[in-house]
């Protein structure tokens, strides 16, 4: 049996009970696995590499060594939020990383997709090899919050940095214990793990981060758009109570400039695209309609605060043809 494929049979993990049966497995499959040995956790916050993060504790404890890695593409403060919920809220073994210049270096005059994705998937393998040597001597085990979804994109869709960004001289062995699940089955098993509804309910972000938002080749000035303008996008979406409600949203800012006009002068800057989408598996997807005064609150904030962007466009396109993010 191929073990990175989906049995037909498997039976969808979609109450408690299925979930509390999938984690005593789970569990008795880690502690067979991992032994005695360490196991390092690229902990990113969101909900995938939370619940292996969950499930990790639970079967060999203290031998999990997380490490947060901050490559320069997370959104606004979403390295001090991880920082806060699992280092002073969890009590986890957590080891913060800024990396920002060491990818942003890697990345200055890459604009393909899928080259900026291995480069991103390589580069994560080499911070967390040094930082396995500084903390623990020697790790034996990469754990990885890869899901279904990122299995099957990655066989002829796109590269994802956990699945065809890996680099051939990989010295780990992969710990991947949620990867035949659907991102709606891997939310009811962190319910049953006891992970906050915050946690378990947190909006998806692809390992490579605004580095797949930003699109082309990435500048420190653009991504620094890009953040700004996707801050107050969530900020928006959730004081209109739309944070539980849409499964994902985010600002696209691509390498091309449009004509605008500012303080009486010609501009020409960047285009901000705004992206929401509804799922239940991320393997098709719907756009949601969104109220007319949100939208136009959200463009008149990004234009006036974001220095750089003239524009603001809407993405109407479902899943599929279209893939949920940009690149």
């Amino acid at each position: 049996m191929d073990p990175n494929k989906r049995p037909d049979d498997m039976v969808r993990i979609t109450t408690p009970e299925l979930a509390q049966a999938f984690i005593g497995e789970q569990v008795e499959a880690l502690r067979a696995q991992i032994g005695d040995k360490n196991v390092l956790l690229a902990l990113s916050g969101g909900v995938d590499s939370s619940v292996v993060a969950a499930l990790l504790i639970r079967a060999v404890g203290r031998q999990l060594i997380c490490v947060h890695v901050n490559h320069g593409l997370m959104r606004k403060g979403e390295s001090e939020q991880v920082i806060d919920v699992f280092r002073n809220q969890m009590d986890a073994n957590l080891v913060y990383v800024d990396a920002t210049d060491r990818f942003l270096d890697l990345l200055a005059g890459v604009a393909e997709p899928e080259r900026k994705r291995k480069i991103i998937g390589a580069e994560f393998i080499r911070v967390f090899e040094e930082e396995a040597r500084k903390v623990a001597g020697e790790v034996d085990f990469l754990a990885q919050g890869t899901i279904y979804p990122d299995i099957l994109e990655s066989d002829g869709v796109k590269a994802h940095h956990n699945v065809g960004g890996l680099p051939e001289d990989l010295t780990f062995e992969l710990v991947e214990p949620v990867k035949l699940l659907f991102k709606d089955e891997v939310r009811v098993v962190g319910r049953a793990l006891g992970l906050p509804e915050s946690m378990v309910e947190r909006q998806p972000f692809p390992g490579p981060g605004l580095g797949v938002r930003c699109l082309g080749a990435i500048t420190r000035d653009r991504l620094e758009a890009l953040r700004e303008a996707d801050a107050i996008l969530r900020e928006e979406f959730a004081e209109a109570g739309l944070a539980g409600k849409v499964w994902q949203y985010f600002v696209v800012v691509p390498d091309m400039r449009a004509t605008g006009v500012r303080d009486g002068k010609r501009a020409y800057e960047w285009p901000a695209i705004i992206r929401a989408v509804n799922t239940v598996d991320a393997m098709t997807a719907t756009v949601p309609e969104l109220d007319w005064a949100l939208m136009k609150r959200i463009t008149e904030r990004i234009l006036v605060e974001v220095p750089g962007i003239c524009r603001v466009a809407m993405d109407l396109t479902p899943k599929p043809i279209g893939t949920i993010e940009w690149e």
